[in-house]
């Protein structure tokens, strides 16, 4: 029996039992069970054979956004209206077979955007390049995530099983939960906060599917199963998503308010060149990304080239940024802007900078 097949027993044994009370360490560990399968699933074969066309791009620009949808959802066309890149977009299926990079430039930063093939069901297991496609999703700061808004919800939830299930986990945080494996002293098990899903019983139950006997476990927060295993396995990526539901012209206005209304989801039509501006406005708060402008002194700050930086900077990232050396003989820098009471405000290393804040460093 293979492992896709012991998955898809796992997968119908879930589906199959009903979840209450007495169930519960019978389902926590099947899903135990699942995720190291999955995990099994996603490591390359030890056999060596031809190496196939791979999809890593070098990563370049301040921040990389990945686009990632069913075929034919309009991702090129996206591709094509928001860089100067053009990528080949027809009306059959799989017109793109490569990774292509373009770059958004917006608020003096270089955003990278990366086009993907398509993915298709089944694409965890490896189909039509799913694994590359994903791989290179993992290491996106945002993922976007093109439907088209004619099929309904069946594209978005399939693709959340999909990626859910290589370990990306969309507009998450990482649970709160102290795990440290030891060399002996059995299981230390605590919680500063009750909980209603887990408990001593079914900690120890998965964590002997992982055949950890002893570790010191702390649960901060009320978590599910799923969540500790996540944290077990310690793979995991936690990235913000951002819906766009794309062809919104062919849809009724009734639909397209639904639509726009559901968490993290922007409408556009890329045929009509229609929210264009508010998807970029979208993107840029996903990102986190902050603007600072440099000035010498007796001197106009130079509103031309902005250092682009990520929230909650201090002085010190900005020094760093711009030479290696400046931390060492930084005295104070004066700051104008949001972040201060009164500009401009002498500050140190550790102040945190906001977006279009003003700074002019004075060294020793």
């Amino acid at each position: 029996m293979g492992i896709l097949e012991k998955i898809a027993e796992i997968e119908r044994e879930i589906s199959r039992t009903q979840k209450n009370k007495a169930t519960e360490y019978h389902l926590g560990l099947l899903k135990a069970k699942l995720a190291k399968y999955r995990s099994q699933l996603l490591e390359p074969s030890k056999s060596t054979g031809a190496k196939g066309e791979g999809f890593d791009v070098m990563k370049s620009g301040d921040a990389r956004v990945a686009l990632i949808g069913f075929p034919s959802v309009g991702k090129s066309t996206f591709l094509s209206l928001m860089t100067s890149t053009a990528s080949e977009a027809a009306s059959y299926e799989f017109t793109t077979l490569t990774c292509i990079p373009g770059v958004i430039e917006y608020k003096g930063a270089n955003i990278q955007l990366l086009d993907l093939p398509g993915i298709i069901e089944g694409a965890a297991q490896g189909k039509g390049r799913g694994r590359q496609v994903i791989a290179v999703a993992r290491t996106a700061d945002v993922v976007i995530m093109m439907l088209d808004a004619t099929k309904g919800d069946v594209q978005r939830a399939l693709l959340e099983k999909e990626l859910e299930s290589v370990g990306i986990r969309l507009n998450r945080t990482k649970p709160n939960i102290y795990f440290k494996p030891k060399k002996g002293g059995g299981l230390s098990y605590n919680s500063t906060v009750p909980l209603t899903h887990c408990s001593e019983k079914l900690v120890q139950l998965i964590l002997h599917e992982y055949k950890i006997f002893n570790a010191e476990v702390l649960f901060r927060e009320d978590c599910t199963p799923d969540d500790f295993i996540d944290v077990i396995v310690g793979n995991r990526v936690y990235m913000p998503c951002l819906y766009v539901y794309n062809k919104v012209d062919q849809i009724s206005i009734e639909e397209v308010d639904r639509l726009a209304r559901r968490s993290h989801s922007v409408v556009i039509s890329c045929g009509m060149k229609l929210n264009l501006d508010y998807l970029l406005e979208t993107l840029w708060e996903y990102l986190a990304l902050i603007c600072i402008y440099t000035k010498k002194r007796g001197e106009r700050p130079d509103f031309n080239d902005a250092i682009i930086m990520r929230r909650g900077a201090t002085v010190e990232h900005v020094c760093h940024r711009i030479h290696r050396t400046l931390a060492s003989q930084f005295k104070y820098a004066l700051v104008w802007g949001t972040s201060t009471k009164y500009s401009p405000q002498r500050v140190g290393l550790t102040h945190i900078m906001e977006h279009e804040d003003v700074i002019q460093i004075v060294k020793k």
